[in-house]
């Protein structure tokens, strides 16, 4: 038994990076998982199909009947589907909104109706914007520069505002996520640096000076196992930064090439409008829920390595599998 009262957990957008890897540990913990997904980038579960705590439904979000079915007997939702990354959402602005916000209601609406219980939602740090303070808490105001970011601060918003029968609800604003997963993404910054040192022995560094807060992927994983299992009076309403390594896109580039010790390895500077510079704080989620994350940029550097070494990373830099916008591209969804 997992140890939490939410023993039924529906991951809403479960087959993508983040989910690739939460949900197999979920499933090891004795949840019973429910993934709910378009699965867009392949059957990433595929070596699971012997679970019999796991439940895999290819549906749209915007399908109000099957998102109420999926929802029965659900005791928690994780919400983390999404048209991500803002190049991606600018290739059809109307699309996206429809997926990142409209969806969102009736995500909400499936919860009421089926009593959901607790309700934890994929935010983003770049939320926050640009900022001059040394330290972004959770108190700083957001000044999200993207549609992309400020529909998922409209989400926030509309997710605290609400009163849903007593629904728990919790939101995570992470960092920029880092490491290998089943259902890989390179267009990431440590992963991007990362499959470009192996590829090309050249790192392609997008300016170079913006600060950028980066999560391994093991510890986002822990942290949405930690809100699933947090009591009420912890989470409910909250906010959390989930953060560990501030560092610019500069020192990342010299951390790759340090954890590959690849002599040959140079660098190529190239100018870029993406100006998202900022430094968050997580001391409240170690505070409140004694959350601290235990693995580093350089462990997800080397997850990345050792995949790629054993074959399970097939062309990376021009895979659309791999690439949010590219594959967005290919199948224009609609």
């Amino acid at each position: 038994m997992p140890g939490s009262k939410f023993k039924n957990v529906l991951v809403i957008g479960g087959a993508g990076y983040v989910g690739s890897a939460l949900v197999p540990s979920l499933l090891k913990k004795d949840y019973n998982v429910t993934v709910y997904d378009l699965y867009l980038y392949g059957d990433v579960f595929s070596n699971l199909k012997n679970k019999k705590n796991l439940t895999e439904i290819k549906a749209d979000i915007r399908d109000k009947k099957k998102l109420f079915e999926a929802s029965k007997n659900v005791d928690a939702i994780i919400h983390l589907a999404c048209i991500s990354n803002d190049p991606s959402y600018e290739l059809n602005p109307a699309l996206s909104k429809s997926i990142n916000y409209d969806a969102f209601f009736n995500i909400l609406e499936a919860a009421e109706k089926n009593d959901v219980k607790r309700f934890i939602y994929a935010s983003t740090s770049s939320v926050y914007g640009v900022k001059k303070e040394k330290d972004i808490t959770e108190k700083t105001v957001p000044e999200p520069l993207t549609d992309y970011s400020k529909y998922k601060l409209e989400c926030e918003k509309v997710l605290l505002g609400r009163e849903i029968n007593g629904m728990e609800r919790t939101i995570l604003r992470s960092a920029t996520v880092c490491g290998y997963a089943p259902r890989m993404r390179f267009d990431l910054t440590v992963n991007i640096l990362t499959i470009n040192a192996l590829i090309n022995k050249v790192i392609k560094i997008f300016g170079g000076k913006q600060l950028r807060p980066n999560i391994n992927i093991q510890d986002v994983v822990r942290a949405y196992e930690i809100f699933l299992s947090a009591p009420r009076n912890k989470i409910n309403r909250e906010i959390f930064n989930v953060g560990y390594q501030n560092k610019t896109v500069e020192e990342i580039a010299y951390i790759v090439k340090n954890v590959i010790g690849g002599e040959s390895i140079t660098f190529e500077y190239v100018p870029t409008e993406d100006t998202r510079s900022y430094h968050i704080n997580s001391d409240k989620i170690k505070k409140v829920l004694e959350f601290t994350p235990k693995y580093t940029i350089e462990g997800a550097i080397q997850s990345i390595v050792n995949a790629y070494n054993e074959g399970h990373i097939n062309d990376g830099l021009n895979n659309p599998i791999y690439h949010n916008i590219k594959l967005m591209q290919k199948i224009n969804l609609k």
